[in-house]
């Protein structure tokens, strides 16, 4: 059986990366660890580690991106929170198993090695969920 082995990040989303920058960076002190663009989702994003999570700022760099919808209907603040697992193709049959609704019936994944895939926050009670497996 999958488990769950921790909070890897919490993504906010923003308008503005800089402006979004200047708290979390310059007046919670936070370490700005990599500012890196993604390609595959348009956007942009900020990794802030805390201990063993991250606070990731997610801001779009295209007006027809999934973030960009999602900043234009809901506005900025918290967009998903992302769960390490430690068998991610087993989670997702899992879930499917228990018609939990998926958004990625498929694994992803970033160019950076890591797979992941998203739950539809219709199953979740309104948070989405993002899976993790590094």
């Amino acid at each position: 059986m999958p488990k769950i082995k921790s909070i890897h990040h919490v993504a906010v989303v923003v308008q503005d990366m800089e402006k979004s920058l200047s708290f979390w960076r310059d007046a919670l002190g936070m370490e700005l660890h990599e500012l890196r663009d993604v390609p595959a989702e348009k956007s942009q994003v900020a990794f802030l580690p805390l201990n063993d999570a991250e606070i990731e700022l997610v801001m779009p760099t295209t007006d027809d991106s999934g973030i960009a919808k999602y900043l234009t209907k809901r506005g900025e603040g918290m967009h998903h929170i992302c769960l390490e697992v430690d068998n991610i193709s087993e989670m997702l049959a899992q879930l499917k198993s228990k018609n939990v609704r998926l958004i990625n019936d498929e694994v992803r994944k970033a160019n950076d090695g890591k797979q992941y895939a998203f739950i539809h926050p219709e199953s979740t009670g309104g948070v989405l969920v993002e899976l993790y497996q590094i």
